[in-house]
């Protein structure tokens, strides 16, 4: 890098020449916290993860129990007209069963709501664990 100190030549012109003294500064600094950061980086975790060949096993689809009660109180189960006490020895015997099965409840929308509490809490007191409502009065005409 040179540098005119005097005015010799007698041009004025304003000199051109990069500063690369703060680029120096700046790529200093940049290494240094390469060099810091780098072992930190390079710290594995083992993992234990699934081998590609090991599929899983196609899953088991559980069977399904429809339950209906109807307007006047009546307990329908897969078709079938039940009564309260029946339908206690039946949540008990399912829910033995591996997979369990799938309730689907489709209570009319007139029914009383005790009669459908009944029922639910039949479900709950024989360990049933999977109840869903179905609704079909919209795809009724």
């Amino acid at each position: 890098m040179s540098m005119s100190v005097g005015s010799d030549s007698g041009d004025d012109g304003a000199m051109c020449d990069i500063n690369t003294t703060p680029l120096i500064d700046v790529m200093l600094v940049l290494l240094i916290m390469f060099i810091i950061t780098i072992p930190v980086m390079t710290h594995a975790v083992k993992l234990d993860m699934p081998r590609p060949t090991d599929a899983p096993p196609p899953p088991v689809r559980p069977e399904v129990i429809d339950i209906e009660i109807d307007f006047d109180g009546t307990v329908v189960w897969n078709g079938t007209p039940v009564g309260l006490d029946s339908l206690e020895s039946y949540f008990r015997q399912e829910s033995q069963k591996d997979p369990q099965p799938e309730l689907h409840l489709r209570a009319d929308k007139r029914a009383r709501y005790g009669t459908v509490a009944v029922v639910l809490a039949s479900a709950q007191r024989n360990r049933m664990q999977k109840i869903g409502f179905v609704n079909v009065s919209e795809f009724r005409e």
